[in-house]
């Protein structure tokens, strides 16, 4: 009970720490359309992806227990379903659907953390679905089953970016599954492009499980072998690592047609009776990782926020230096013709004034110089400036190492459209400030998060610690800052 007191509490603190520091900084500067707490907030999620026939919904239907998703041999279901658990229903032996809402429901429903997916519009919420059913299996997390994958589909085809919305699930997912099957162990162009590109952008490596199905259809064990060297051999060629990825076996004996003459060939299935229990198993310690997976989203939104930052206040130190600069030059340049005035008015017979006049009048044409450079030369300057940063644009941040290029890479695009949108007019102080704010996330609220972290992993399953202050929230201090900041 107190593990569990524990985990809940820790959860409302990180979803509160992005709401109050994170979410404020993301939404000013066009990191983000929606709050970023929204996609952290909702329960545990397993997003379950492969190629067409592979046997997505008959793996997902033999963990529920129920035929709930639609099967077939060619491709049956070309949405995305969300498959969460119904509350309000009692668990029966009768394990059914027991609602069904559109897309349009999904995205525009705070309860779910699905909004920021109204980006890639029309035609993908026509192909977005919930489906609420009474199984036990899950009370603690939630499926997301996808189209199949193809070779020869485009984005055109399908009205919406396939890879652009896998992306944005697989943020937002615990676990990911690429599930393959026997007859097509060789990877298609859409889970090529998935397993290379896509999804090393959003995970990590341990979020990730492979899946060889169906392997019931294998005639023997030899030909099991021969199809499971043939995916580890596809798997190393596009993942690039040297060491062969686990692989887990599994199959649906519901789905599976009895033949007494295969019996004997078939044997071979008993061995991997407990393969199927391990995937299980897997699937379900999906919240075990919901932890580490919002520590992990406060640390990468964080440094990723804090990069963007640091470039936009380089950008205004740059701008700021540079207008010093011009202003400077200028008020030599009046301070000069200012000067040459009053020379020629000494030297002129047409000029006999007294003293306090040529002064004056001296004064006047400097600061009539002083007001032609600020309106006329310095905006052209300034306009040269700002296409100058832009061309560069590279060069506003240090790029000394490989974690940082690969952070740059993401945030880039977005500081860019900023600074252009805005023509870099845009406070400086309050970017400094969000700097400041994000870095201390960054730094001291991550390593507040993984020592809280810790001290949950020491509970064990026993949980007798009793209650525990985290040392990253301590709300108290958190309110008085609030309280501090308004009153400023």
């Amino acid at each position: 009970m107190y593990r569990e007191n524990y985990i809940n509490s820790l959860r409302a603190e990180l979803v509160e720490m992005v709401a109050d520091y994170l979410t404020p900084v993301a939404m000013r500067y066009g990191y983000s359309d929606v709050p970023l707490e929204a996609n952290i907030k909702w329960r545990p999620q397993v997003l379950v992806l492969g190629n067409y026939s592979s046997g997505k919904s008959t793996m997902i239907n033999e963990f529920l227990n129920a035929d709930v998703q639609a099967t077939g041999q060619a491709p049956t279901d070309d949405s995305f379903t969300i498959i969460t658990y119904d509350d309000s229903e009692s668990d029966s032996d009768n394990i059914h659907v027991t609602e069904t809402r559109d897309g349009k429901f999904l995205l525009n429903n705070p309860e779910y953390p699905f909004e920021a997916l109204k980006k890639h519009g029309q035609r993908f919420a026509s192909h977005f679905r919930l489906k609420k059913v009474n199984s036990p299996f899950l009370k603690s997390l939630a499926l997301i089953d996808t189209p199949g994958m193809l070779d020869s589909i485009t984005e055109r085809d399908r009205g919406y970016n396939y890879q652009e919305v896998i992306g944005d699930l697989a943020q937002i997912a615990d676990l990911v599954l690429i599930v393959f099957d026997p007859h097509k162990a060789g990877t298609v162009r859409e889970a090529y492009i998935s397993i290379r590109e896509t999804l090393p952008s959003y995970i990590f490596e341990h979020q990730l499980l492979f899946v060889l199905n169906r392997i019931d259809e294998c005639n023997s064990l030899t030909d099991l072998l021969r199809v499971y060297g043939t995916l580890c051999w596809n798997l190393s060629q596009i993942t690039g690592r040297k060491d062969i990825p686990m692989i887990h076996l599994t199959y649906s004996p519901r789905a599976t047609s009895h033949n007494e003459s295969r019996d004997g060939e078939m044997k071979y299935l008993n061995y991997l009776e407990n393969q199927r229990e391990e995937l299980r198993r897997a699937i379900s310690e999906a919240p075990r990782y919901r932890l580490d997976h919002l520590a992990s989203f406060v640390e990468t939104h964080g440094e990723r926020l804090a990069h963007m930052l640091e470039a936009l206040v380089n950008y205004r130190k740059r701008l700021i230096a540079f207008r010093f600069k011009c202003g400077f030059t200028g008020f030599l340049i009046s301070l000069l013709c200012g000067g040459i005035a009053v020379f020629a008015m000494l030297a002129s017979p047409i000029f006999a004034v007294n003293q306090l006049t040529l002064l004056a009048g001296g004064a006047g044409l400097a600061l009539a110089a002083f007001f032609f450079w600020l309106t006329v030369p310095l905006k052209y300057f300034g306009s040269k400036f700002h296409r100058n940063q832009l061309k560069d644009f590279d060069d506003l941040t240090p790029l000394g190492n490989q974690t940082r290029r690969d952070t740059w890479g993401i945030v880039r695009n977005m500081t860019y459209d900023y600074i252009k949108k805005t023509a870099g007019r845009f406070s400086f102080r309050e970017a400094k400030r969000g700097y400041i704010t994000v870095s201390q996330i960054c730094d001291k609220g991550s390593k507040d998060i993984r020592e809280a972290l810790n001290e949950l992993a020491k509970m064990g399953d026993k949980g007798l610690f009793g209650d525990v202050e985290f040392p990253f929230s301590r709300k108290s201090e958190r309110q008085d800052e609030k309280e501090k900041a308004k009153n400023k």
